[in-house]
């Protein structure tokens, strides 16, 4: 009996300090500088769409995104702007919804294909089913943003964080970093600013 009575406590810190670990490591997601991995996820058209399809791509800008949180709808025109300055450059916009429908309804599969039609969206609409690639990413917001560049080890994360420094007025951009940094990469140039924090409403789940 004394031996279980010794055990108990070292279980119980074991059980805490394993399920810290954990959940840390979901919370962290990728760093700049870090090799992503590669996902499939569904179209807002029923096909399946993956980072691999873009044979001519130099990299990506990846956007997390939903039709219901007012710093997402904010920003969807200058998302737009960006795959029509970027996409002939090498750089595709791909967005994708990370938001449970059953927690959020109005962002639903059926909501996202009415949403991009309503906006004339130019990318893929990918829906997130089973909420397996945000946590991958280290996703916390919508939006939340990711340029990746292509090397010949994988896809590189260059820089995560905010598009610009105005989450919900356009005409109040003074710093646009999330171009600075698509820009730098298409001029061989290093990033000056590689992380800005997001700003948006919290993932559903």
């Amino acid at each position: 009996m004394k031996k279980l009575v010794k055990l108990i406590p070292v279980m119980v810190f074991v059980f805490f300090a394993s399920a810290f670990t954990n959940s840390a490591s979901l919370d962290d997601g990728y760093d700049v500088g870090d090799i992503i991995e590669d996902f499939k996820l569904k179209n807002i058209n029923g096909d399946f769409v993956s980072l691999a399809d873009y044979k001519d791509a130099k990299g990506f800008i990846i956007t997390f995104t939903c039709n219901t949180c007012p710093y997402a709808i904010a920003y969807e025109d200058r998302i737009i702007a960006l795959d029509k300055k970027y996409a002939s450059k090498g750089y595709p916009v791909i967005a994708i919804n990370p938001n449970n429908p059953n927690t959020k309804p109005g962002d639903s599969f059926e909501a996202m294909q009415q949403r991009a039609k309503e906006k004339g969206f130019t990318f893929p609409y990918l829906v997130d089913e089973g909420q397996k690639v945000y946590p991958k990413f280290g996703a916390t917001k919508t939006p939340h943003n990711y340029v990746v560049k292509k090397t010949k080890k994988g896809m590189v994360v260059k820089y995560i964080g905010a598009i610009d420094d105005s989450s919900r007025n356009p005409d109040a951009v003074q710093e646009t970093y999330l171009e600075d940094a698509v820009d730098a990469l298409i001029d061989g140039k290093e990033i000056k600013l590689k992380k800005t924090k997001a700003i948006g409403c919290s993932i559903k789940v």
